[in-house]
């Protein structure tokens, strides 16, 4: 004879599979067999409480694949430690049952080779200690971690005290998602050999690399940077602290670094600081880039008989911005060379802070050279402009309107584009975030979520000072307590049902979800085949939810006014065969937005004068009212 709690669990069982079999969401990946307690059959039972329209079912599949995958059990010990703070003790544990985002916790390698060593496809590890004191020789690291969700590793005293000793990374982290790369204390004291990165975390969406007393009184070893995060996207970039610093002889070089990146930022502080007859040159650095931000801070401070170039620098790009504070202070005889510098479609700016004050017989030449510049506190003499003050080129269409040749094409488009027989480039739609899952509302109501509960939160997700991870959470808890724009509402929500309960706030119970079908057409010219207004097309009320970058899947919903919504069947450009639904909302006030905005930069207009329209890319949402 069962006992009686089990009896009421078999009757609550069947009582609920009773429910969804007639309920229009069986089909929505609820199964008869499934545990009715688990955060996925808690979220269909949601769904049906709360949502009325009869076609809000259209799309219900896909928000219910995002719930939680955490079985009854999982998510009742895992609720119950989160209330008790404890939840940094199971991390690994809750990462994986969760389906969570996570950094692993990488412990220290001892690991010794006496020989050259070719790591090849392979993936996440920390070499401490390795190559330390080697003699010659080559270790080589080729395709290693490619095609990565979440690569870190970490490279500390690694070739420490080495002599003639060569590292090669070729094809490193390429086309991974989130990395963080940590060189700490790199060949430090070494003397002679080289260090080679190429194809170095090209395609990463949100790169970071940090060399931190990287080849530290070095002597004569050559380190060069080629095709180094190409066509990355939003990361910290790299960061370069006391980089060769007491260094003798030490040539560094940076060609195609960053080239048609976005967002892609990189520091240098104390680089080459105190060094002797350093040599550095940017080549092709930023190039092509949409708004790159580059800080030199104490930049061969001290130094003797330094070298400096930058070529070609920020060449093309959208914008950006450099900071030289401290640059060459108090060297000695050093030479720099700025050449067809910061050449931008849009002006970018430059701050020169104490740039070579106290320096001594140095040389300081400013050729083809930005017009938006400040100098403050900088050297009086050694100094030489030449054509400075040149105002940048933009590339015109045939009717005279700007184009920003790094906007991508499609991305942002007129309502007119949205007719049948167009022909339309198609944005790159893929979803670039690292794969996850909601979390029940029972765990993350336990969660801290606010900026003064920053350390909290780093704490349970193991986000070390200064890390990645740590960016990551502070920029998405600080996105969400932003202040809404002008007619905007907006939240955050981690959790299925947060999502809902903010959807119908706005709109009401009858509502349906849409996304955009799947990839297809991405980066090709499509044809616009069927379309429909939703809502007759008129001006409506909606709801957009884009992902945001955090451990957990997380959305930012907001609603704005006065938008339509549109969804269309795109064709194959040959074929005219349906590949594709997509769906497309377009903004017809845009007098809020900046000038700057990427949509008037690829339309050439400004704000209030036209209205601007995308496409909802993949795993994105929109939510409107049932027609």
């Amino acid at each position: 004879m069962l006992k009686p709690l089990l009896l009421l669990q078999s009757f609550l069982f069947c009582l609920f599979n009773v429910a969804f079999v007639g309920g229009r969401l069986i089909g929505g990946g609820y199964s008869a067999q499934e545990n009715p307690f688990t955060p996925k059959a808690s979220l269909v039972r949601y769904w049906n409480k709360e949502i009325r329209s009869d076609k809000s079912s259209i799309r219900s599949e896909f928000l219910i694949s995002k719930a939680s995958p955490l079985n009854a059990v999982e998510s009742a010990t895992f609720a119950k430690l989160a209330a008790q703070n404890s939840l940094p003790t199971r991390l690994p544990d809750f990462c994986s049952a969760a389906n969570l985002f996570c950094f692993p916790d990488l412990s220290p390698s001892l690991e010794q080779h006496n020989a050259d060593v070719k790591f090849s496809v392979y993936d996440q590890k920390n070499f401490t200690n390795y190559g330390n004191a080697a003699a010659g020789g080559t270790d080589s690291f080729k395709t290693y971690s490619k095609d990565g969700n979440v690569v870190t590793d970490s490279f500390r005293r690694y070739s420490r005290n080495a002599a003639g000793h060569d590292d090669k990374f070729t094809v490193y982290g390429d086309s991974s998602n989130v990395v963080e790369e940590n060189f700490n204390s790199y060949g430090t004291f070494g003397t002679g050999g080289t260090g080679e990165f190429t194809n170095y975390q090209n395609g990463v969406n949100n790169p970071t690399s940090r060399f931190t007393a990287y080849s530290d009184g070095g002597n004569g070893k050559a380190q060069s940077f080629k095709t180094y995060t190409h066509e990355a996207n939003a990361g910290n970039g790299q960061s370069f602290t006391s980089y060769g610093k007491n260094g003798n002889g030490v040539p560094n070089e940076f060609a195609s670094y960053g080239v048609s990146a976005n967002v892609i930022g990189s520091g240098f502080s104390n680089y080459g600081e105190k060094g002797n007859a350093a040599n550095d040159s940017f080549t092709s650095y930023g190039s092509d880039g949409n708004v790159p931000q580059n800080n030199f801070k104490n930049y061969g401070a001290s130094g003797n008989a330094a070298s400096d170039t930058f070529a070609n620098y920020r060449d093309k790009s959208n914008v950006g911005d450099d900071s030289f504070s401290s640059y060459a202070k108090d060297s000695n005889s050093g030479t720099a060379k700025f050449t067809n510098y910061g050449q931008s479609f849009n002006p970018g700016s430059e701050t020169f802070t104490g740039y070579g004050k106290g320096a001594e017989g140095h040389k300081i030449s400013f050729k083809t050279y930005t017009p938006n510049s400040t100098f403050k506190d900088y050297a009086k003499n050694g100094v030489g402009f030449a054509k400075y003050n040149v105002s940048s080129t933009s590339a015109t269409l045939g009717d005279g309107k700007t184009v920003n040749k790094w906007i991508e094409p499609g991305k942002f488009f007129r309502e007119a584009s949205l007719k049948e027989g167009t022909v339309i480039p198609m944005p790159d739609i893929k979803d670039k975030m690292p794969k996850r899952s909601f979390l029940p509302r029972s765990i993350i109501s336990k969660l801290p979520f606010s900026t003064s509960k920053l350390a909290e939160i780093n704490k349970i997700f193991h986000a070390g000072e200064n890390s990645t991870m740590e960016k990551i959470i502070s920029d998405a808890v600080t996105e969400c307590e932003r202040s809404p724009s002008a007619g905007e509402t907006k939240r955050c929500v981690g959790s299925a049902e947060d999502m809902i309960d903010f959807a119908t706030s706005v709109l009401g119970r009858s509502v349906v979800l849409r996304t955009t079908e799947n990839v297809a057409g991405s980066k090709q010219k499509v044809v616009i085949g069927k379309v429909n207004g939703i809502n007759g097309g008129k001006v409506t009320k909606a709801v957009s939810c884009h992902q945001s970058l955090y451990p957990y899947l997380m959305y930012y919903c907001h609603s704005v006014p006065k938008v339509r919504v549109y969804e269309a069947d795109l064709l194959d450009l040959k074929s005219k065969t349906k590949i594709n639904h997509g769906i497309a909302i377009c903004h017809m006030d845009t007098s809020s937005w900046g000038p700057k905005h990427g949509a008037f930069l690829a339309l050439g207009s400004k704000p209030g004068l036209i209205e601007v329209c995308h496409w909802i890319f993949e795993n994105d949402m929109n939510w409107a009212i049932a027609d």
